[in-house]
């Protein structure tokens, strides 16, 4: 990415100011806005990287952009184990009206990855985006709190993460280190999703079939890989096929 300063303009919003959110403005007063979308736990770690390069290449094509955290997760307010799918989708409709009201922009895209775009996907239910792009998307709640519980036993399990196995006492309550309430894994268990065929979708898995909204990645992200689990994703080919998408909708 380039070397060249982004303004960056942090605060807090939402109810008793209990959302923190970072504001990207370009040079000159923006017509569209982007509401970035994060995961949540290990994921929103290892993408922290990922959304500030998305971020900053999106304001220098002279967009404004806001990356935000849930309630409980980042630097909001609240516990980890206090976070749940309701409560981001409503932090998330919070955080565009934020965008609207500070911006004034004519149009609101959102972008979100994993369960990022999940929550986007519901948020756009409610109230729609003028534009969505979601990568390697959660829709099957079920498989991915399976998948959640079975990278959790592997990890506590893992002897080159620790000096012995853990018990699955010394990990409850944890996915992949992070608590998590019981709310949230009912919401998983109760969550299909489906993605508009109007919204980008992303695809490093090969998971979905090729259609015209969907884009194939070439390098897979490994969410999903034990062996990286510590390692940040990165994806300059995200990047930009986020950027070739934004020039058919300017």
């Amino acid at each position: 990415m380039s070397g060249e300063l982004v303004k960056e303009i942090p605060g807090n919003f939402g109810p008793q100011g209990s959302l923190f959110g970072i504001t990207a403005e370009p040079a000159y007063p923006p017509s569209t806005a982007v509401l970035l979308c994060p995961p949540l736990g290990q994921e929103l770690i290892r993408s922290h990287r990922l959304y500030r390069q998305l971020a900053h290449m999106l304001v220098r094509r002279g967009l404004v952009v806001m990356r935000f955290d849930y309630y409980g997760s980042g630097d909001s307010c609240g516990d980890t184990d206090q976070t749940t799918l309701t409560r981001c989708v409503e932090d998330t409709l919070t955080a565009a009206g934020e965008l609207r009201q500070r911006t004034r922009c004519r149009r609101l895209i959102a972008f979100g990855a994993r369960l990022g775009a999940s929550i986007a996907l519901q948020a756009h239910d409610r109230q729609p985006f003028d534009a969505l792009m979601v990568c390697d998307p959660i829709l099957d709640g079920p498989a991915h709190r399976a998948q959640l519980e079975a990278l959790h036993a592997g990890m506590l399990a893992d002897t080159r993460r620790f000096v012995r196995p853990r018990t699955a006492a010394e990990g409850a309550g944890q996915w992949l280190g992070f608590p998590h309430g019981e709310q949230l894994g009912e919401e998983l268990a109760a969550m299909h999703l489906s993605v508009p065929p109007a919204a980008l979708l992303l695809d490093s898995a090969n998971a979905f079939p090729r259609a015209g909204n969907i884009v194939a990645l070439d390098e897979p992200l490994g969410w999903d890989d034990l062996d990286r689990l510590e390692v940040a994703i990165q994806s300059h080919e995200l990047i930009s096929r986020v950027q070739q998408h934004m020039e058919t909708l300017q």
